[in-house]
């Protein structure tokens, strides 16, 4: 493509500093919206590298931005930082061997997803200086995606009002465009509350807010059978109100995530599992409290930023796995059944190999299996045409949320396939600020889509970010 050339050059001549990045940020692994250090980090070499730097981003204390260039269209490139519970593990190592037991890990990626944006950002600002071309990059620093919306909050915000289009990526074992499926999801507290009494001298007295939990969640599971295929309902009871079984139990809370293909369907699916909570407080004569904690949008395709970030991976290629690569890659798959293998290769719909590490680009309409995940981009995809890339980083088979992704996140392919993503999104960029054509084309889709269903954000007016989640408690 006319720009790659220089814009992979400068994505290499400042790889290690970000490579650095991830690593550094892999060994602190901080959950929805405790990424003190981790935020810091971002906005230290933001400001290293001559970026505007804005904290406290929608009130958010670990969200940021940071802005180069002048005049122009606004890109965003979104970065991500945030781990996952329960996930310590050490890196390199293919076996489970937890560095802290019950400790945090960088069990999704995290810590490649914004070093790499912020690299892709960072050499696209260069080559605007470089050629004296109009444009301005802004880096989104993204807390709390797994679980927490910050995203959703953001743009509720306004933070993505005035961008023109929004490129992000994903770890992933294979490279590709990234599908824009991704299911609308919900998360809601249920909250019951009874009377408490002695169980054996007076159970006639109490009523138990434990059987309104537990009645409830038998009522979902028997609604399973009648909901879309597509839809999913999982959930955790976050209190049982007491760990004496002598005492009839007062209180107790479980909390829902509720997903489906779109916000309409998300929204109708919440009301019956709503209906369902109403039900089992009037057969427990308990009350019912519901509160939503955080929600997340389906992904809003953009076909014309799709082709275009096609068609830079076609020129740039796959990342150069060398033998070291293969053989760690080999022995993560050992501790993977065969269904784990077959599956990945399901989902992207591709035959499956004997190679360990992906060495092909999937088809950009390749039938892909749905994959029932949901991601806060999906929010941002609303409000700004969006695209996002999955680059290959980790043994194929490899679950997300697993120790063995943790292992491999600070990888010699870990840091390949993070570097080739910075150039996938850098050359799109670049691609964007130079074609007027291909920017309107994005955004006269990304305007009829809304046309057939205006945004509405799916986090009612008055639930702020549920920053209460970073002291710990539930």
């Amino acid at each position: 493509m006319k720009h790659s050339s220089d814009v992979w050059r400068l994505v290499d001549e400042k790889r290690q500093d970000f490579i650095a990045l991830s690593d550094r940020i892999w060994s602190m692994p901080e959950v929805c919206y405790t990424e003190v250090r981790s935020s810091a980090e971002h906005a230290t070499q933001l400001e290293r590298h001559g970026f505007r730097v804005s904290r406290n981003v929608a009130g958010i204390p670990t969200a940021l931005t940071g802005e180069a260039g002048e005049g122009g269209p606004i890109i965003a490139i979104l970065g991500e930082y945030d781990a996952l519970p329960g996930l310590s593990q050490e890196a390199g190592v293919a076996e489970q061997q937890p560095i802290v037991p019950g400790g945090n890990g960088h069990g999704c990626g995290h810590n490649l997803l914004g070093s790499a944006a912020m690299l892709a950002a960072v050499a696209l600002r260069d080559w605007l200086t470089e050629n004296g071309i109009p444009g301005r990059v802004r880096y989104y620093g993204c807390p709390a995606e797994e679980g927490g919306a910050a995203k959703t909050f953001m743009v509720r915000a306004g933070v993505f009002a005035d961008v023109d289009a929004a490129i992000s990526w994903h770890p992933y074992a294979f490279t590709e465009v990234m599908p824009p499926v991704a299911l609308a999801n919900t998360r809601v507290d249920f909250t019951f509350i009874g009377r408490a009494s002695h169980a054996a001298a007076a159970p006639h007295l109490g009523r138990s807010a434990l059987d309104a939990v537990e009645l409830m969640n038998v009522g979902v599971n028997y609604m399973r059978e009648h909901m879309p295929s597509d839809a999913r309902v999982h959930y955790a009871v976050l209190d049982t109100g007491g760990i004496a079984p002598n005492v009839v139990q007062a209180h107790a809370r479980v909390r829902y995530s509720v997903r489906a293909r779109d916000l309409r369907g998300m929204r109708e699916l919440l009301e019956r599992v709503r209906k369902i909570a109403e039900g089992a407080a009037l057969m427990t004569e308990t009350r019912m409290e519901m509160t939503i904690i955080s929600a997340v949008s389906n992904l809003l395709p953009n076909r014309p930023l799709e082709r275009a970030m096609f068609k830079v991976m076609q020129t740039l290629g796959v990342p150069d796995f060398d033998t070291a690569d293969l053989n760690f890659a080999d022995e993560i798959q050992a501790t993977l059944s065969e269904e784990d293998i077959l599956s990945a290769y399901r989902v992207v719909g591709l035959p499956r190999t004997n190679t360990s590490l992906s060495d092909r680009i999937v088809p950009l309409d390749s039938p892909h299996e749905l994959s029932p995940g949901s991601t806060d981009v999906g929010d941002v995809s609303w409000v700004t045409p969006t695209v996002q890339a999955h680059c290959a980083v980790s043994a194929v088979g490899t679950p997300f949320h697993s120790w063995q992704l943790v292992a491999q996140g600070k990888a010699p392919a870990a840091h390949k396939g993070m570097v080739h993503a910075a150039k996938t999104m850098a050359a799109t960029a670049a691609a964007l600020i130079t074609d007027e054509t291909l920017l309107e084309e994005a955004k006269q889709e990304h305007a009829m889509r809304l046309q057939e269903q205006p945004y509405t954000c799916p986090i009612p007016a008055g639930i702020e970010p549920p920053l209460w989640m970073s002291t710990g408690k539930v």
